[in-house]
């Protein structure tokens, strides 16, 4: 049976699920106001790492084409008073591509496998007539009108505002370590902050994805700008990377270190964690499914966004090209099957933007054991990659003191005495 798919954004989840319809014999089209041309000079998009169960999806879908820029695994910074160090390794090496690169590249795999794009601004009175053309509609796009025709779910959105203010950038003069990883630092009670190895316009560079607890000491590095004065900024930033991430610090040539790229390599907000409803029912009668940040947006203190995105296109789409009455019924098929992803990258990551502000004991405890175990360390990273595991652990304290025990072989409670000096 045939079908006409309509997907508005052309993101991670819009162009993943587009690529695989495509694949699949499925017409679809594509809705957004970005040419392919037009990413190279825009302002950096975000700071995203594509864990490597996302770039396994990519080698499926015939789009890998950064295959040498991975990294290997997760150093960890715990600034406590006796700082802890500790490294965990990952299966298959995951990777960062600027998406002004990144998201280009897809458009046009997509335009040269025969994929239709329409380019330009969607109003709201468009939606109606957009729908007709099309058997389903999916919307990866909150901009305008589209975000608001799905309802939150206040059961798993609990925050009405950011937990963090960002500063986010692409960074040059910053040596890599002996093995090239991903690096999570923490500032116990002023912030996190995610040092990734990305590759952008000249090459290697480093994102840092600064997460400053509001009201706290980092909080000034979302409030100035780079722009007003960039010599005052890093030097600021400096400043505050010696005092609170200082293994970052070690490693940066203080001639050489500014934005990578220009002033453009800069963000600095802040993002509200909100799970919405998975689909909607048009005026037609037809289906709309809300899909990427549409469905679930997530601070990036544990880089979960762009990876359930592209697993939940992937699954939206294998439920598209089995089911060939795509209604409500074909609907909790899809959430059957995506639900569980998202909701516990969503949840793991809401616990840790709280736990972490708050020195929750249960953490503490955490940590503390996986530091001292090499074996830990390497599955709480792999698990990075599977973010329900993740919230199997840390969904009740009595699943993280079962999780410390099951695989130490010693009461949880003796895993305290690791964190007793924090």
């Amino acid at each position: 049976m045939s079908k006409k798919i309509g997907i508005i954004g052309a993101g991670t989840a819009g162009l993943k699920l587009g690529l695989h319809l495509l694949k699949n014999g499925v017409e679809v089209k594509l809705f957004t106001d970005r040419r392919p041309e037009e990413y190279a000079g825009m302002r950096l998009l975000n700071t995203v790492a594509h864990h490597h169960v996302t770039v396994e999806r990519e080698d499926k879908l015939g789009v890998n084409h950064w295959p040498d820029v991975g990294y290997k695994g997760h150093y960890y910074y715990i600034g406590t008073p006796e700082p802890l160090q500790f490294y965990g390794d990952l299966v298959a090496p995951s990777r960062a591509v600027d998406y002004r690169i990144y998201q280009p590249q897809l458009m046009q795999d997509f335009i040269d496998r025969g994929g239709d794009i329409e380019y330009g601004q969607i109003a709201h009175e468009d939606l109606d007539a957009i729908a007709d053309e099309f058997d389903l509609l999916v919307v990866c796009t909150g901009k305008g009108p589209f975000g608001q025709m799905f309802t939150h779910e206040p059961a798993y959105s609990p925050f009405d505002r950011p937990q963090r203010a960002l500063c986010v950038g692409l960074f040059k003069g910053i040596r890599e370590p002996e093995t090239r990883a991903l690096t999570m630092y923490f500032s116990p009670g002023h912030g996190e902050m995610i040092e990734i190895p990305t590759l952008s316009f000249n090459g290697m560079v480093n994102a840092l994805v600064i997460e400053n607890h509001i009201g706290g000491d980092l909080e000034i590095l979302a409030k100035t700008k780079y722009d007003d004065d960039p010599k005052a900024f890093i030097a600021l930033l400096l400043e505050k990377l010696q005092k609170h991430y200082p293994t970052c610090y070690e490693r940066i040539d203080l001639e050489e270190f500014d934005l990578a790229n220009g002033p453009l390599d800069i963000l600095q907000g802040g993002v509200t964690p909100t799970v919405r409803n998975s689909y909607a029912k048009l005026p037609n009668g037809k289906i709309a499914v809300a899909l990427g940040d549409v469905q679930a947006v997530v601070d990036p203190v544990l880089g979960q966004g762009a990876n359930m995105a592209s697993y939940a296109a992937i699954i939206l789409g294998e439920e598209i090209v089995a089911n060939d009455v795509l209604d409500e019924r074909f609907m909790e098929k899809v959430d059957a099957r995506r639900r569980d992803r998202v909701l516990s990258a969503t949840r793991w990551t809401n616990y840790m933007l709280s736990s972490l502000a708050t020195l929750d004991p249960n953490l503490l405890q955490f940590i503390g054991a996986v530091s001292q175990n090499p074996k830990l360390a390497d599955e709480f990273t792999e698990n990075f990659n599977f973010p329900e595991k993740q919230w199997d652990c840390f969904s009740s304290p009595e699943r993280v003191q079962a999780w410390i025990q099951a695989r130490l072989g010693t009461p949880a409670n003796d895993a305290e005495e690791l964190v007793a000096a924090e």
